[in-house]
C-alpha cells in the first residue's frame, strides 16, 4: 500500500512530461505534414520542388560540365 504513495505522483510526473512534449510538438509544427517525408523518400532530386532559378541554374551547370580529369578524349599517337 505504501508503495502507491511513491507510484501514484511518479505517474503524474510521467503523464504531465508526456502531455508536455505533445504541446511542444504541436507548437513547433512538428505533426504538420505527416505524408510529406514519406512520399519524398521516394522521389529523389525531383526538379519540381526547386525554384525556377534553381531549375536555370541546374541546366547550366549541366551544359557546362567540364570533361572529366584524365579523359583527354582520344589518345594522340
Amino acid at each position: 500500500m505504501t508503495i502507491l504513495y511513491l507510484l501514484i505522483p511518479l505517474s503524474l510526473i510521467l503523464l504531465g512530461l508526456a502531455v508536455w512534449a505533445f504541446f511542444w510538438a504541436v507548437k513547433n509544427d512538428q505533426f504538420e505534414d505527416l505524408e510529406g517525408p514519406a512520399h519524398r523518400i521516394l522521389f529523389d532530386e525531383d526538379d519540381n520542388d526547386l525554384t525556377p532559378e534553381e531549375r536555370e541554374r541546374r541546366r547550366q551547370a549541366g551544359r557546362r560540365k567540364p570533361a572529366s580529369e584524365g579523359d583527354d578524349g582520344p589518345a594522340e599517337r
